[in-house]
């Protein structure tokens, strides 16, 4: 049975926007301006996703790596202003899928929502093997699996540390938004300190000059576009890290006010999130002892802080890492929840009115939040005895999220040139007149980028032995399959069955079936 639309009230005009899209308030407003923020800067997390792929960027284009910070800030930061402008309009739960429906149809909506699920799932996982990287440095007593010598020990040992993240993760998120908050913005606080006191403590130690952005270690050498070529492969460092700023607007069915708090908080945290982490890995490279050496392209910024800082405050600032990676992988799992409840409330995904449905108690969706704990676990253990896990997960993850973004950013651009975009009013984030040029670039960048993400390159795909074809082109044929594989069962099964579920529609009064008033 459907039910009615609640009395308007506080949150009306909150509603009401939701209303647009046909689905009645379920999840508890609760979150405010700082929650929102928040969520979106630990999704990004400056200490997590500098200190994990620090040594795959320096190894594979030196220190000049560097300008791929800036570089992917700036086109990144045009995505951001395009979603800033969607998430004033429509701030709703599973923000990609929603407005990649809205804008453009809902098999394009289907395709991006289904694309940045899987994206999420993965991205769960990669930032999971971060533990890896920080723990074993803190002690060696958190090398569970060998020595950290044999050849899948430190992948097998990545797992297992990643696994015990996830359920923790799991777990939060199934208490409800609630706790997930108050942990995550606990976090971010943290987290936000220890960056601003790194910087500091590095700035007291440097011992070269900012002109090291322009050394290249000989990197380009094995290019056939010389530095190029090798440039391209470290922006992989960088791209890894800015995206999830969408989170902002995913949360906004449990914000106060979204559709002037989310614009706020997405550029906010991407802007903060690119100062900040463009001072550490300057300063980083201007600190650290010695550029010479495997250690900065082996055990990367964790080496670098214990190098430079000593091994009592080094070790303090890499328990502050880790609690970043920790509210990060919980940022990236409770986005993952909120779209899979979205694309499961319009009955777009298999099981959906049991992954739709909502905790009476706890006020959130919980069967997603084990679905997806259990996938992001599965994951890792297809890959536990994969020596190059940490740059294929990433890689492979990063791909789809820059898909995703097309996804949204394409149409928006076509509904633009055919003047069917309407930004929202009443003095809410609008790009204006700048709407064009931001959304072209934001459509440009995101399909360069994407293409040189999933180009099959050795030194990302298959850099050690056994050396395959099938790793090579692991990331083309992982996603060729999610794709095409996805879309074929939703266009033969699922399509049929679109529309929103009974038991979240939202039902308008029918105001002519209203019986009159009683005259006096």
């Amino acid at each position: 049975m459907t039910k009615a639309a609640p009395p308007s009230g506080t949150h009306g005009h909150d509603d009401s926007e939701l209303a647009e899209f046909g689905y009645r308030p379920e999840l508890k407003r609760t979150l405010g301006n700082f929650h929102t923020f928040a969520a979106g800067i630990s999704y990004i997390s400056i200490l997590t996703g500098t200190f994990q792929l620090f040594y795959f960027g320096y190894g594979s284009g030196g220190p000049a790596y560097w300008w791929s910070w800036p570089m992917v800030f700036a086109g990144q930061f045009a995505v951001a202003l395009c979603f800033a402008e969607l998430a004033a309009r429509h701030p709703v739960a599973g923000s990609v899928y929603n407005w990649s429906k809205r804008l453009g149809n809902p098999h394009l909506g289907w395709l991006a929502g289904w694309m940045m699920l899987i994206a999420s799932i993965v991205s769960i996982a990669a930032v999971a093997l971060a533990y890896q990287l920080t723990l074993p440095q803190i002690s060696s007593a958190f090398q569970f699996v060998g020595d950290g010598t044999g050849t899948y020990d430190v992948a097998a040992n990545a797992v297992v540390l990643a696994s015990v993240l996830i359920l923790f993760t799991t777990l939060v998120n199934a208490f409800g938004v609630k706790l997930m908050a108050r942990i995550n913005t606990a976090g971010v606080f943290v987290e936000l300190v220890a960056s601003v006191v790194l910087i500091v403590m590095l700035a007291v130690h440097i011992t070269r000059g900012p002109q090291v952005v322009l050394e290249t270690n000989g990197t380009g050498a094995g290019h056939g576009a010389g530095y190029l070529g090798a440039f391209l492969v470290a922006s992989l460092a960088s791209a890894y890290v800015m995206y999830g700023f969408d989170t902002a607007a995913s949360l906004g069915e449990e914000s106060l006010n979204p559709s002037r708090n989310a614009p706020r908080a997405i550029l906010r945290a991407i802007i903060a999130s690119f100062v900040l982490g463009g001072l550490v890995l300057l300063l980083a490279l201007m600190s650290v002892s010695s550029l010479k050496g495997d250690k900065l392209s082996t055990d990367g910024l964790q080496y670098v802080v214990l190098d430079v800082l000593g091994p009592t405050a080094g070790k303090g600032m890499l328990w502050c890492v880790l609690i970043a990676v920790t509210v990060c992988a919980l940022a990236v799992h409770t986005a993952a929840i909120r779209l899979a409840f979205a694309m499961a409330r319009d009955n777009n995904l298999p099981a959906s009115s049991v992954l739709a449905r909502v905790s009476p108690r706890f006020r959130t969706p919980v069967v997603p939040a084990v679905v997806i704990g259990v996938l992001a676990l599965a994951i890792l253990v297809v890959n536990i005895r994969q020596p190059q896990i940490f740059t294929v997960v990433t890689s492979i993850g990063i791909i789809m999220i820059y898909l995703a973004y097309l996804g949204v950013t394409a149409p928006m651009l076509v509904a633009r040139l055919r003047g069917r975009w309407t930004p929202a009013g009443e003095g809410r984030f609008s790009l204006g007149r700048w709407g064009l040029v931001v959304n072209v670039v934001a459509v440009v960048w995101g399909a360069g980028m994407t293409l040189n993400l999933i180009w099959p390159r050795a030194a990302v795909y298959n850099a050690s032995a056994p050396y395959h074809w099938y790793l090579r082109w692991g990331a083309v044929l992982f996603v060729a399959v999610i794709a095409g594989g996805g879309f074929a069962y939703y266009w033969f099964v699922q399509r049929h069955r679109t529309g929103v579920l009974a038991e979240h529609r939202l039902e308008v009064p029918d105001k002519t079936s209203e019986p009159s008033p009683a005259s006096d």
